[in-house]
């Protein structure tokens, strides 16, 4: 068995146990899935940890209304393909509901108000976890999670307030009212969640490799033109060969110039790049040093 091999082997061993535990030490957990590449992964550990069975929890998505169709088609298919229950909360039915404004200007984001949508879908559902696959190496926020990481009864985190995991015990007690999050690739790297992807051959949406876009040139960054942007006079429009790195709202995930068809064609990039896959193409992670944190500490997952 090569090095590579056994490693993620060892990764994918870890990632199952937490699932596990969480299936046992919580009443009703949920899957949150978007149709991006780190919830698919998700998606093949929990088939992994419990077929033949079924999953011990439904795939909640949390759908802003502004996703790549990629990413929503997928979404379904997947879905479908595995025949598991899929629960889909509405940022837009949230704007409605609390008369919410989204953030103003070219590149009206949504991802500040997916936090009212997730946690009125933990309170219907009455949800004590929400596994998600935040990885420690994606923002410097992250990495102050734990693997099981507790919300209070208004769903915000302190990162003070974290409980110690040693010897890989993870404790899910908490308080009536509070919410845990859970994070099974939290010690993944963007690289080993593609090298499992090829080990594994997963299928994934084709907007993560090589494609023609219709981008506007914004800053150093190419944003996909789309009907929730609208250009400027100015604005520079070009058609460039891309693909993502991740899979946010259509107005504030940049796309980066590739060719790459392959998955072994993505992992030559990501070794030659030395800079975050949210760090290179999240516009709202570029508004301050805590944009993520801040947002964690109201709700966001």
């Amino acid at each position: 068995m090569s090095q590579q091999h056994n490693y993620l082997e060892q990764l994918e061993n870890e990632a199952i146990y937490i699932l596990r535990e969480t299936a046992a030490q919580f009443e009703k957990p949920a899957l949150l899935f978007s149709g991006g590449k780190d919830s698919i992964v998700l998606v093949h550990l929990a088939l992994k940890a419990f077929r033949p069975g079924k999953f011990p929890f439904p795939l909640v998505h949390v759908d802003t209304g502004h996703n790549f169709p990629e990413a929503i088609e997928f979404r379904d298919y997947l879905a479908n393909q595995i025949g598991e229950k899929l629960i889909v909360a509405s940022v837009e039915d949230s704007i409605k509901k609390y008369n919410l404004k989204e953030t103003a200007g070219r590149f009206p984001s949504r991802n500040a108000l997916q936090t009212y949508a997730l946690l009125d879908a933990i309170e219907e559902n009455e949800f004590d976890a929400c596994i998600g696959g935040a990885r420690r190496d994606e923002e410097k926020a992250r990495a102050k999670e734990r693997i099981f990481s507790v919300r209070d009864d208004f769903g915000q985190w302190d990162p003070k307030l974290q409980r110690p995991e040693l010897w890989d015990i993870l404790n899910g007690k908490v308080k009536k009212g509070h919410n845990v999050r859970v994070f099974p690739i939290s010690n993944w790297t963007e690289l080993d969640v593609w090298n499992y992807i090829q080990q594994n051959n997963i299928e994934l949406p084709s907007l993560y490799f090589a494609h023609e876009r219709e981008c506007i040139v914004h800053h150093d960054k190419l944003v996909a033109t789309s009907e929730f942007i609208q250009p400027l006079e100015n604005d520079e429009v070009v058609i460039e060969k891309v693909r993502y790195r991740t899979v946010g709202d259509m107005t504030c995930t940049a796309a980066v110039p590739s060719e790459a068809k392959t998955v072994q064609d993505i992992i030559d990039d990501i070794i030659q790049t030395r800079v975050s896959e949210r760090g290179q193409t999240r516009l709202d992670d570029q508004l301050s040093e805590a944009a993520m944190e801040d947002r964690k500490k109201q709700g966001y997952f």
